[in-house]
């Protein structure tokens, strides 16, 4: 059928094109040229309009060939008493006497518009010319056709008299191609008309054979398409006698009847009754409204057809809609419409261009009719696969004794049992005294279940149940949770199997149900502590490396969600066991992981790996200034003391962090990765935080061999010391130097404090380094202050490690130093971090004033960058404050009034001020105005060596010679006179806290 369908319209559009219909457009004032050669003329842009001129108009002629206008006065003959009247001319140039139709189809789609649409009518009243004879009326069902004859030569004005206000097409055909042009599209609507036909009668035949409410439904929908094609085309006036202008009822009536059937189809074939009694109240209430359309038609056809279009419109979309929300949720029957529906939607289209006039052809109308019966053939296809299933079981109801022998071959304890046709589920007793519900509660309709249902098992429930009934085949195995009457909700699994009847459909789902809470439960225990940490309750390793995953997957789609690993590993725990107990080590544990716990968030995963290390995955920070400051309060919160019993345990912790620096990083190697950078931090002593980098490959298996190299540098001579300028704010003048330390390495060369100095901690040369910088310096400055120029108002300042300033031997070395080097008091200065007078506040003030009487100054470094507490600062005896670097360097829009606060402290507790990292000059602008007593930073010079501190020096005592400034590198720079006494406290080069010092 499909085959002859193409062929016909490939025949028709051939036929259309050989009848040579070719638009032509002329001005209604101007006289339309009629050619011999021209088979056809749309005169629709063509002609003038005349309305509400009366039962009569008087019409100027078109100037014939004597160029005389003459004036014409017609009358009308029909009985509408002011009607609508249209006027054009035509004109003959050749040699023969012409004879031509003048065509105006009586029903148009193309233009008929969507609301309040034109049905259609009988068009011409009558044709006036302003010559010769009136044009004679043809016979014709679906147009009005008139012939007219053009002698040669003349132009005559032809005054049309309409029975509507409009005429949406009117055309000029030579009378044999019109000819051709009718027996053409006859032919297509026949074979059209016969396909319908035989698809509507194929339909009913099946709804006979299968008793399914699609198939009736369908059958209808085919019937009403049929009634209207056969009112398009015109064959209903030829079989029924219809009277004048009962065709517009006909037609609305009929657009309403596809609409109606549409909508029962949709209903029928998708099932909706069976899961929920609304979507039977809103077919009922539709069906309802549409059926009063048929009422109305007999008021006003012209809104019926209007409102038939616009549910039609609307039945396309929201059946759309809901045909994709099911085939998403699996439902068989709704994947299979999704490709026809979408042909239909491309049809509502089609009418929805042609109606309102966006597509203009002669081939809309038939086209579109062909296209209406494409849709009811594939909807015939997609309803024929429900027909045509074997099946053996004999339909009817069962009695007891087999239900009970169908429930054994279940295999289960509670009999179920789904009576399809009926829509009817009986279960035994037994399940609803389970739940606590009275006899038959659980007896009824499938989709009164749902509400006893786990609301995430809905759904799933439901697909099963339809994907059954669908296939007519398998075996039904599913589990679920219902709610009990108290409230809580049980699992059972239910397993069952479809029962066919004679004609293949499925009639029941026979089966059991049985009760596995307690086995469900007791999975989940077994999954809980298969994927959590028994002690703190946490995600184990697995499961944290399978949300790590999950997380790498997700960054892949979205990039602002990166995940960092964080690895933490408390230091010296064996030590606390050991000594304290494993109980008390359990109950650390578990303290530690409430203080975690609550700073990590939502997003974020937090699990014990193994013994001492923690793991997490942080998701809700990025940048990387917060994922070092989530890490600093990371290892703050391991510091806290934790009270046990009577006693406190102080403890820190190693971090190690990797961030992944591709899309295709795997759980696996980021979390490798982090163990690399963790097992570097506890190379360097500890109580450290490390971020991974591919150096640190190569520099965790090279620090072992350079703790070796590190520990014969001394002796060797690879140590050596350079000295940074320290100038006063108020000249600009040199107050004295820090000591620097550098190992000039004799294969890898120099090496920063940064990389040699954690080394030196954690194999215990930190002390000899540090007392080989302190000794080394003060010797240097006492050769300066008795040899070189201005020697005797430098300072000498030292930054020694938090290790070994706590080291009680350090007042017996200063002591000695400064016995062995004579320097007076105050000229050597000793350098500790902010958070060493913190960590310890009363040993820090007894060690600052017991060096202090042997001659020492002090200097507090890194101020700024800690948590100094006021009470203590005031404690102080006189020294200095260092303002970090880092303070300076801030972004922050307070951080000139943090400045000045500093300076003002320091002035207010008799502290002098140093201002560190002036590298610029507009950092030399910026701390101008704070009263700094001090300054250092590159800007005024560089590490040197010795000798360049000599040529400085010497170099200042010639510029004070000639009363001219010496320049420093990238800065001016002089040397004062001699003040006597003066202090200074430069910038020192050591560790903040226990790590290592920066350059």
């Amino acid at each position: 059928m499909s085959l002859a369908f193409v062929r016909a319209a490939v025949a028709v559009l051939l036929l259309v094109f050989a009848a040579g219909f070719t638009p032509h457009f002329a001005r209604a004032a101007e006289p339309i040229l009629v050619e011999p050669d021209v088979k056809a003329l749309d005169l629709t842009h063509a002609v003038e309009y005349r309305r509400d001129a009366g039962n009569s108009i008087q019409v100027s002629t078109a100037p014939g060939p004597d160029g005389v206008v003459r004036r014409i006065e017609v009358r009308a003959k029909g009985i509408d008493p002011n009607p609508s009247w249209v006027v054009f001319s035509l004109s003959n140039q050749s040699d023969l006497q012409l004879d031509r139709l003048i065509v105006a189809p009586h029903f148009h789609l193309v233009g008929s518009r969507v609301m309040w649409p034109d049905l259609g009518a009988s068009r011409i009243a009558a044709i006036t010319p302003s010559s010769g004879f009136a044009p004679e009326r043809q016979t014709s069902q679906d147009s009005d056709v008139f012939l007219v004859t053009l002698d040669p030569g003349t132009v005559v004005t032809f005054v049309v008299e309409l029975r509507t206000r409009d005429l949406p097409q009117i055309g000029l055909w030579e009378p044999n191609a019109y000819k051709d042009s009718v027996n053409a599209y006859t032919l297509y609507r026949g074979i059209v008309l016969g396909i319908s036909g035989l698809l509507a009668l194929f339909l009913t035949i099946l709804f006979v054979v299968k008793g399914s409410m699609m198939f009736p439904a369908t059958a209808a929908l085919a019937w009403a398409v049929l009634a209207y094609l056969c009112i398009d085309f015109g064959f209903w006036n030829k079989v029924f006698a219809v009277g004048s202008g009962t065709d517009q009822l006909y037609r609305a009536g009929s657009e309403v009847m596809i609409a109606v059937t549409m909508v029962i189809f949709l209903y029928a074939y998708l099932n909706l009754n069976r899961w929920h009694v609304r979507y039977s109240h809103v077919m009922l209430i539709t069906l309802l409204a549409l059926t009063g359309l048929f009422a109305l038609a007999l008021y006003d056809p012209s809104i019926t057809a209007g409102i038939a279009r616009m549910v039609l419109a609307a039945l396309g979309g929201i059946g759309f809609v809901l045909i994709v929300a099911l085939a998403l949720r699996g439902y068989d029957r709704a994947i299979m419409l999704v490709p026809t529906w979408l042909v239909f939607l491309a049809w509502l289209a089609g009418t929805g261009l042609a109606v309102s006039g966006r597509l203009v052809s002669d081939l809309a109308q038939p086209a579109l009719a062909g296209g209406l019966v494409l849709v009811v053939l594939l909807l015939g296809f997609t309803v024929m696969q429900h027909a045509f299933a074997g099946g053996a079981i004999t339909q009817g109801q069962v009695d007891d004794s087999e239900r009970k022998a169908l429930a054994l071959t279940g295999s289960g304890d509670m009999i179920w049992d789904w009576d399809v046709l009926a829509d009817q589920i009986v279960t035994s007793a037994e399940a609803e005294e389970s739940l606590g519900l009275k006899r038959g509660r659980l007896e009824g309709p499938a989709r009164d279940w749902l509400d006893y249902l786990h609301p995430q098992d809905r759904e799933r429930f439901k697909a099963t149940l339809d994907a059954v009934v669908e296939t007519r085949k398998g075996r039904l195995s599913q589990t679920f949770r219902m709610r009990a009457q108290d409230g809580h909700y049980q699992w059972f699994r239910l397993r069952a199997r479809p029962i066919l009847g004679s004609d293949g459909e499925v009639i029941r789902c026979v089966g059991t149900l049985l009760d596995i809470t307690d086995m469900k439960l007791a999975q989940e225990r077994l999954l809980s502590d298969a994927i959590h940490d028994n002690l703190t309750s946490l995600p184990n390793r697995e499961l944290y490396l399978d949300r790590l995953a999950s997380d790498l997957a997700r960054a892949k789609v979205d990039n602002q969600r990166r995940p960092a690993v964080f690895l933490i590993d408390l230091d010296r725990f064996r030590q606390v066991n050991e000594t304290l107990g494993l109980s008390v080590g359990d109950t650390i544990l578990l303290t530690l992981a409430r203080r975690l716990g609550r700073l990590v968030k939502p997003l974020d995963t937090l699990s014990r790996l193994e013994g001492d290390r923690f793991g997490i995955v942080l998701v809700s920070e990025q940048a990387s200034d917060r994922l070092a400051a989530f890490a600093d309060t990371v290892k703050r919160a391991v510091r806290a003391p934790i009270v046990v019993g009577e006693k406190e345990v102080f403890l820190t912790a190693s971090i190690g962090i990797a961030v992944p620096d591709t899309d295709d990083k795997e759980a696996r190697t980021l979390v490798q990765d982090a163990e690399i950078a963790l097992a570097f931090a506890k190379k360097l002593g500890g109580d450290r935080i490390e971020t991974f980098r591919p150096a640190l490959r190569i520099m965790s298996a090279d620090l072992t061999a350079l703790e070796q190299d590190l520990r014969g540098a001394i002796d060797k001579g690879e140590l050596t010391v350079l000295y940074q300028p320290v100038i006063r704010a108020d000249d600009r003048s040199v107050s004295g130097f820090e000591a620097l330390l550098r190992w000039n390495h004799p294969r890898k060369g120099s090496i920063p404090p940064a990389e040699f100095m954690p080394i030196a901690v954690r194999s215990g040369l930190v002390a000899q380094l540090g007392l080989f910088l302190l000794d080394r310096a003060a010797r240097q400055l006492a050769d300066w202050r008795d040899h070189l120029p201005f020697g005797d108002t430098l300072t000498m300042s030292v930054n020694l490690s938090n290790r070994q300033v706590f080291r009680h031997e350090l007042l017996n070395e200063v002591k000695a130093i400064l016995s062995r080097t004579g320097l007076p008091r105050d000229v050597l200065h000793i350098e500790f971090s902010e958070g060493l007078l913190m960590e310890s506040p009363e040993f820090s003030l007894q060690m600052l004033v017991k060096l202090k009487e042997l001659g020492a100054g002090f200097a507090v470094d890194e101020f700024g960058m800690g948590f100094s507490s006021l009470s203590y600062l005031q404690r102080l005896p006189p020294g200095t404050l260092k303002v970090d670097q880092n303070v300076l360097r801030s972004s922050g829009r307070h951080r000139q009034a943090l400045l000045r606060t500093i300076a003002s402290l320091a002035h207010d507790l008799e502290l002098e001020l140093v201002v560190e990292g002036v590298d610029r000059a507009v950092d030399l602008e910026e701390v101008a105005g704070l009263g700094a007593d001090y300054l250092e930073g590159y800007l005024f010079g560089s590490p040197m060596s010795a000798d360049e501190v000599r040529k400085l020096m010497e170099k200042a005592k010639k510029a004070v010679a000639k009363v001219a400034p010496v320049a420093i590198p990238d800065a001016p720079l002089r040397v004062p006179e001699r003040v006597p006494g003066a202090s200074a406290a430069p910038v020192g080069v050591g560790e903040a806290a226990s790590g290592p010092p920066a350059a």
